[in-house]
């Protein structure tokens, strides 16, 4: 097909005369005429009014290339999904710990916690690396997962330290067990429950929602 050909095709396409388009692009019906016949060509002003009225690319008018179709834009995942199911899968890494342990008391709870935990940031960590949305992932990862994330480690700082399992270092628990002292076990909680308060406010401080 020529430059002719493609002329004449869109123009019945559009359902005009040759009349009609030579009104559009500003020349005589015998000049449109012309260009159908192949006796002339429209000179380039002309040939970007065409592609215009037409709604074609000035390559295709006078080569016949057809403009490569438009790639879908891929989409990523949604980094708050990840977040979601991250803080999940460290909730229940500590629900199982706890539930573990005051089931049969062996340290082994604290390592199935930790391993799900693990999990749990692992997956929060992929979203934040593939996923979009990724600060307001974070807004709302962070500031509810300090809590999850440092009970276990304070409680087996703290039951070490006190001596409440024995003394022995490797007897770990995933909560402050109550020893000789109402007081040391009073303030674990209370510095548990500070340290999650002021990293909670930071956090929510520098990582608002909202904010991608």
């Amino acid at each position: 097909m020529n430059m002719a050909d493609r002329i004449q095709q869109l123009r019945k396409a559009k359902g005009i005369s040759q009349e009609e388009l030579a009104d559009r692009v500003g020349v005589s019906r015998q000049a449109v005429s012309k260009w159908e016949s192949e006796q002339s060509v429209p000179d380039l002003n002309k040939v970007v009014l065409l592609s215009d009225y037409f709604g074609v690319t000035t390559d295709y008018l006078l080569k016949g290339i057809e403009p490569l179709p438009e790639q879908p834009v891929k989409s990523k995942p949604d980094a708050r999904i990840f977040a979601v199911v991250g803080t999940a899968l460290n909730f229940v890494g500590l629900v199982s710990a706890i539930g573990i342990w005051l089931t049969y008391y062996e340290s082994w709870s604290v390592a199935v916690g930790f391993v799900l935990m693990a999990a749990g940031c692992a997956v929060f960590a992929v979203g934040q690396f593939l996923g979009e949305n990724t600060r307001c992932a974070a807004g709302w990862f962070w500031p509810v997962n300090v809590w999850l994330l440092t009970l276990m480690p304070i409680s087996c700082v703290f039951n070490a330290l006190d001596g409440t399992l024995g003394g022995f270092w490797w007897q770990l628990s995933p909560v402050p067990e109550l020893g000789n002292s109402y007081v040391t076990y009073a303030l674990c909680w209370l510095f548990y429950g500070a340290v999650c308060v002021v990293a909670d406010c930071w956090l929510r401080k520098r990582l608002p929602k909202g904010e991608k």
